[in-house]
């Protein structure tokens, strides 16, 4: 399971399992949950390292030279 969609839908399903469980993971969802957000996060950490996240009030080069 490496898509990112897959990771943000199983991790929806563990809140949701969360939730109804009276706010307690099991041991082996508390792992997957770990785990998954793991992977989120060095995700995340790659678009912020890469430049491919919008920052507000931030202005292109082409616009502060025209």
């Amino acid at each position: 399971m490496k898509r990112p969609a897959e990771v943000l839908r199983k991790m929806r399903e563990l809140r949701e399992a969360w939730r109804k469980q009276g706010f307690h993971y099991t041991n082996e969802q508390q792992t997957e949950y770990a785990r998954l957000l793991k992977l989120r996060r060095e995700r995340v950490k790659y678009f912020y390292a890469n430049g491919m996240v919008s920052k507000p009030g931030a202005k292109k080069e082409k616009e502060i030279n025209n």
